[in-house]
């Protein structure tokens, strides 16, 4: 299985003091013959604009107020038991998942991408990661909430456990230390691991708990959590869109990996990974409330994993289905002006710059 020497893929093998300059065409994804110490000449351009937007786009949780959202919180009549049920269980998801995907890109993803400008990327997402499990430390000393209970529900509630345990298979032989890429059967299960963390873990499961978070924003309810939900789902969307990059730029450098039956194995796994998250949708939302309800997140993870499907040049597994929730377009913008909150951010950059009215 093993064509490279891992600590040279690494970067931690022996300096070649007679090897030549690092040209642009010896970079590659994964299997490269380039130092992956040498940034320049870069290939990938979009790999480093990702990386410039992440930076630009620099928060921290403690910035953001909840005052408003601890007043509501411990009024008695301030959130119906169906709010307080669907907020502590999307808190309890995320709360782990955000580690989760941090443990995936350092111990898996940074290893096996053999490009300097997309473990550049690689390092800042690492960080984003570090911020949004802060924030719900930052929230969870905030409300006074059960640190034991909230982040405990990744082993306790079966709805999160199950997306967890699901995700994590797909992640456990690229941990084995002496797990490289090289053959086509290990790129195509480092490839798995790019599905199941960027496309579906970042890019349909953290979705209906977004769709959840700013429905109770959009209302004048928990405002600071929603901001903070707003920040981490504008992350997400580069965190997303990087990864397709990478999994397309693998099937273009690789085309024997992209073989017809291992296109039907992701198709299956976005479909598997769409119930999962349907059922999550049921057990948070059990009635109706905020203008939403489990049946439009259903049909909203339809729309979405057909989405995925198209940004993976596939067919869809859906039949085609309209977005219920046009308005998350507009959270996902980063050039938009936030308009439906309390406090308003009118650039999303860095803290220091952040202007309020």
């Amino acid at each position: 299985m093993t064509t490279t020497q891992p600590n040279a893929a690494a970067g931690l093998g022996e300096i070649d003091r007679s090897g030549g300059r690092v040209a642009v065409g010896d970079k590659a994804m994964i299997n490269a013959r380039a130092d992956v110490n040498q940034l320049l000449p870069l290939k990938y351009g979009w790999a480093w604009e990702k990386y410039l937007a992440g930076c630009n786009n620099h928060w921290m949780p403690t910035e953001i107020s909840m005052q408003a959202d601890i007043a509501l919180w411990k009024s008695a009549d301030g959130l119906s038991a169906d709010e307080r049920l669907l907020l502590k269980r999307n808190l309890g998801f995320f709360a782990t998942a955000e580690s989760l995907v941090a443990n995936n890109i350092v111990l898996a993803v940074y290893r096996h991408i053999t490009n300097p400008e997309c473990r550049q990327y690689l390092l800042r997402q690492a960080f984003e990661e570090a911020v949004h499990t802060h924030t719900f430390q930052y929230i969870c000393e905030s409300l006074g909430l059960d640190e034991g209970e909230l982040f405990n529900m990744y082993r306790e509630i079966p709805s999160i456990a199950d997306k967890d345990a699901w995700a994590l298979q797909y992640t456990r032989s690229l941990e084995d230390p002496d797990f490289a890429t090289g053959s086509t059967e290990a790129d195509q299960a480092f490839l798995r691991d790019l599905v199941a963390f960027y496309v579906i873990f970042e890019g349909m499961w953290f979705y209906t708990g977004f769709a959840q978070i700013l429905a109770l924003g959009r209302r004048n309810k928990m405002v600071g959590i929603a901001e903070q939900y707003q920040y981490i789902l504008r992350d997400e969307s580069i965190h997303l869109n990087f990864g397709i990059d990478c999994i397309n730029q693998i099937k273009l450098e690789n085309p024997h990996l992209w073989t017809e039956e291992f296109q039907a194995e992701v198709r299956r796994m976005l479909a598997e990974a769409c119930e999962l998250e349907i059922a999550y949708g049921r057990d948070t939302m059990p009635r109706g409330l905020l203008g939403i309800n489990a049946e439009l997140c259903a049909q909203y993870m339809h729309f979405i994993t057909n989405r995925r499907c198209a940004q993976l040049g596939l067919e869809p597994v859906f039949p085609e289905t309209d977005n219920p929730f046009p308005w998350m377009s507009e959270a996902m913008d980063l050039k938009k002006e936030k308009n439906f909150f309390e406090t308003r951010v009118i650039e999303y950059q860095s803290g220091g710059s952040l202007q309020w009215d």
